[in-house]
Parts: structure tokens; sequence; C-alpha cells
């Protein structure tokens, strides 16, 4: 096996070990931990698909920034561990409203991951005609691809980082006494 389908194969393990240790720890510092190494891990895999500015921007802006961000946010919160006690019938997101709502929520993502995926596969290859010597596109086409080509999903991504920011606000608030 060549050198590049070996890392591969070690840094899809390490980031799905890594991502499983995200949902699976009860200690959230120890879950940031995890999420960082799977960030890592993937930062790796960028790299193997001949992509380093995408890796050098997986590791500054998610495993620089946003986790230190993180990281302070559990501190400043100080939850020691998570405690499943504490999600009774009487919680507002256990009642079967909201569940219900998270289900459709999750049929519509699926809906559109399955209409992505089908849009990538019968979609032409994009000429950009940027690629260099190295093989590195220039920062100016990924950027005029992304706000060009790719503006929905651009657009989406930033959604769901608000809906994401929404729902830790309100997973985070104190219930009135």
């Amino acid at each position: 096996m060549a050198f590049e389908t070996i890392g591969f194969y070690v840094l899809a393990a390490l980031a799905i070990i890594a991502s499983v240790g995200v949902i699976g720890q009860r200690n959230p510092i120890y879950s940031v931990m995890s999420l960082i190494g799977s960030f890592g891990a993937l930062a790796g895999l960028y790299i193997l698909l001949d992509s380093p500015f995408t890796a050098v921007t997986q590791i500054i802006v998610y495993a620089g920034a946003i986790m230190v961000l993180f990281l302070f946010v559990v501190m400043l919160l100080n939850v020691p561990r998570e405690d499943a006690a504490e999600w009774d019938r009487s919680h507002p997101l256990n009642r079967p409203g909201a569940r219900r709502f998270g289900a459709v929520l999750a049929v519509f993502l699926l809906l559109e991951l399955g209409w992505a995926v089908w849009h990538a596969s019968t979609r032409e290859a994009v000429a950009l005609n940027t690629v260099s010597a190295g093989g590195v596109s220039s920062v100016a086409a990924i950027g005029r691809s992304i706000f060009t080509d790719y503006s929905f999903q651009f657009e989406a991504t930033s959604i769901l980082i608000l809906v994401a920011m929404v729902g830790a606000v309100v997973l985070a608030r104190k219930e009135p006494q």
C-alpha cells in the first residue's frame, strides 16, 4: 500500500475515534479535547487531499479560535460533568413536541444531505484554471468559488452555525426557580 493510503486510514480512524470521544465523554473538557483531536485528524486528511490552505484554515480557525472559545465557555459555566438526572419529563427539551420538532428537522437534514450528494454527483467538474505548479489553488480562486458557485452552501453553513449558537444559549440558560 502507498503512504497516502495508509495515512488516510490512520487519520480517518483517528477522526472517527476522536468524534466518538466527543459525544461519549461525560466530562466536557475531555469532549472539547477530543474535538480538537478530530479537527487535527481532519487537517491531516486535507493535507493528503493536496489542500494545504484548507488544512491550515482548519487548524487556525477551528482548532485554534473556536476550540479556545469552547474551552472558555465550558470553564466559565463550570460544568463538571453531564448529569442525566436533570433531564426529567419537566425539562422543556424533553417534551413530546420538542422531540417531534427535532425529528422533523432530522428528516429535513437527511433530505438536504441526499439532495447535496445527488447534486454533487451529477454536476460536472468546474475548471477554474487556477492551479499553480504545486497543485495549490489560489486563495482568490477559493473565495470566488465559495461566493459564486457555492453561495447556497456557504449561507446554509452560516445559518447552521447561528442555530447552534442559539441552541447553546438555550441549553446553557438557568431555569427560573
